[in-house]
């Protein structure tokens, strides 16, 4: 639900009215062992492309775009990485993905697995096939999607904690390594969602036009945001990352025993504090009874004297 709602508030910031925009046409296949998932496939809501062709800036997303679904067992499925969930292939080429391996991060559903990657398809379209960073394709490819949630920000705290400050240029580096390619998603989401907050939602589909214009990037960046990467990453680390710095540590066993013990402390002084206040009030009421029963009996004697 979090997630959801995080989405909708993001995307209200680059919707295009409905009526304007032009959302890709799939074409969905695969071997008959497949057939289930081309049918599921084949019944997806269209809308949830929506954001990637807003991102992209795309006035129109292009031709058919070719979906097929690989099961496990066959030859390309047998030559792809097992950690390798799906991949597309250029501006021209098709999306491929492997059901059997979804559930990993960052891909919750086959449908949102295919939204990632046709959200590479319509981000190479934009850039008109010249090379985009790698960073840069990946977050806004999560961006684009149902991503950037209370998991995303639980994940890039923890792996922050745990390999610290990534340069944005070695990402690369990072998204080879099966290891560590699941930070290298979370910092590229990060980033770019850092991004469209700082300069406004136009800046991605800014970026890759200069880029499809024969652009080099930095210059690009620069032309586009009126900083450096450099300027922008810098501020990306200041700002966005000082609670994901705590967060891990607050979220520690040892944090939290402590802060349970002070509460149980706390709950112990405050009920010491209502027991005192209590047999004051107990004390208090005795002596007004006392004075009471002496009263009536005073007044007693004296009737019957």
């Amino acid at each position: 639900m979090f997630r959801r709602l995080a989405l909708l508030l993001l995307l209200g910031l680059f919707a295009v009215p409905a009526a304007a925009q032009q959302l890709p046409t799939l074409n969905i296949a695969g071997p008959p062992a497949a057939e289930p998932d081309v049918r599921r496939l084949q019944a997806m809501n269209l809308d949830r492309l929506s954001g990637a062709v807003a991102l992209s800036g795309l006035a129109d997303p292009g031709p058919p775009i070719p979906v097929f679904v690989e099961p496990e067992g066959t030859e390309l499925a047998t030559s792809t990485p097992s950690w390798v969930a799906g991949f597309a292939t250029g501006a021209d080429g098709v999306v491929v993905v492997f059901p059997a391996r979804v559930g990993a991060y960052p891909y919750d559903s086959l449908e949102e697995l295919v939204q990632h990657e046709v959200a590479h398809i319509l981000i190479d379209r934009a850039a008109g096939g010249r090379p985009v960073p790698r960073w840069l394709h990946e977050g806004i490819a999560m961006t684009a999607g149902e991503r950037w949630g209370l998991e995303d920000n639980w994940r890039f705290a923890v792996d922050l904690a745990k390999v610290g400050e990534v340069r944005i240029d070695d990402l690369d580096r990072l998204f080879a390594n099966p290891a560590s390619v699941h930070h290298a998603y979370a910092v590229s989401g990060s980033f770019v969602h850092f991004l469209l907050r700082r300069h406004g939602p136009e800046v991605t589909s800014a970026l890759l036009a200069e880029l499809a214009s024969g652009r080099g990037f930095a210059e690009a960046f620069v032309d586009v945001t009126g900083e450096t990467l450099g300027v922008a990453e810098e501020e990306f680390w200041r700002r966005q990352t000082f609670w994901f710095r705590w967060l891990p540590l607050v979220s520690s066993s040892t944090v939290l025993w402590i802060g349970v013990t002070a509460l149980a402390l706390l709950a112990f002084v405050r009920r010491r504090q209502r027991d005192a206040e209590l047999e004051a009030g107990w004390e208090e009421a005795e002596e007004r009874a006392a004075a009471a029963a002496a009263e009536r009996a005073e007044k007693r004697r004296e009737w019957i004297h």
